[in-house]
C-alpha cells in the first residue's frame, strides 16, 4: 500500500470517529494511531528504544 492510501484511510478513520463519537473519540483515535505508528516503526526496526531517551545535545556543550 502506498503512503497516500494509508494516510487517506487514517484520515477517514479520524473523520468517522469525530463525526460519530465526538471530539473525545477523535482524540482517542488520534492518540492510539500515534501509538500504533511508533510501535509499528519499532517492530520494523526503523526506531530504536534509545532514540526516545537520548539527550538532544549529545556532543555539544
Amino acid at each position: 500500500m502506498s503512503m497516500a492510501v494509508i494516510g487517506m484511510v487514517a484520515g477517514m478513520a479520524l473523520g468517522f470517529a469525530g463525526y460519530f463519537g465526538g471530539f473525545w473519540a477523535f482524540l482517542l483515535v488520534a492518540a492510539l494511531g500515534a501509538v500504533g505508528l511508533v510501535v509499528g516503526r519499532f517492530l520494523e526496526g526503523d526506531v530504536e528504544p534509545g532514540d526516545f531517551f537520548r539527550p538532544r545535545g549529545q556532543g555539544q556543550r
